[in-house]
């Protein structure tokens, strides 16, 4: 049985969590470049040296920002194809909803458009396959174990289907917001057509 958490452990989360919250909205209006720690730390109503007991400095707590965006993108997707016995129907639902979470504004400024500025590409890159690369590795195990696809290598097969992925998520967020369900729709015709190409 856990121990209830002290008044202050209690405080502390609602600290962090309130900081996280507000860095998200700035950093979303405003760029990474254009957001100060002092102006998040203002806005949250919290001082500059709550901050600092939390996050190392202005890109740690971008990283965190990104982190619970991926973990909140990538949840819709695991729960999707969780959802679906077959594993095509929850392939295609994991990947609907993953491109779904592209054309959300926040999701498409801090993962897709800021992340790799305010990260750099390594990092970043880094960062999407930690999230990302082992939802998609067990979609495809569940594909080829089921003989649904041929049984082609795990690794690599995940591997391209990271990037294809990834690609069109960038391809929605760089168009302009008016646009992105279109884009969206195109993107997921076309992913369609290459994974049903798949499929045995």
């Amino acid at each position: 049985m856990s121990r209830p958490r002290s008044r202050r452990e209690q405080y502390s989360e609602e600290t962090r969590e309130a900081l996280l919250t507000t860095a998200t909205a700035m950093f979303v209006e405003r760029g990474f470049t254009k957001t100060a720690l002092s102006e998040v730390a203002s806005a949250a109503q919290v001082t500059r040296g709550a901050v600092y007991h939390h996050f190392r400095d202005k890109k740690d707590l971008y990283r965190a920002v990104l982190e619970r965006t991926e973990i909140e993108g990538l949840g819709a997707a695991r729960d999707a194809f969780l959802a679906h016995e077959d594993p095509v129907v929850g392939a295609f639902a994991a990947m609907s909803a993953y491109l779904d979470h592209a054309t959300d504004s926040d999701y498409a400024e801090i993962v897709l458009r800021q992340g790799p500025i305010a990260l750099g590409w390594e990092e970043w890159k880094s960062c999407e396959e930690e999230y990302a690369a082992g939802l998609i590795e067990q979609i495809v195990t569940r594909l080829v174990s089921s003989g649904r696809i041929p049984a082609l290598p795990i690794a690599t097969t995940a591997s391209i289907a990271f990037t294809m992925l990834g690609g069109c998520a960038m391809t929605i967020a760089s168009a302009a917001p008016e646009d992105r369900a279109q884009v969206r729709e195109e993107c997921g015709e076309v992913l369609t057509r290459l994974v049903g190409g798949l499929l045995i």
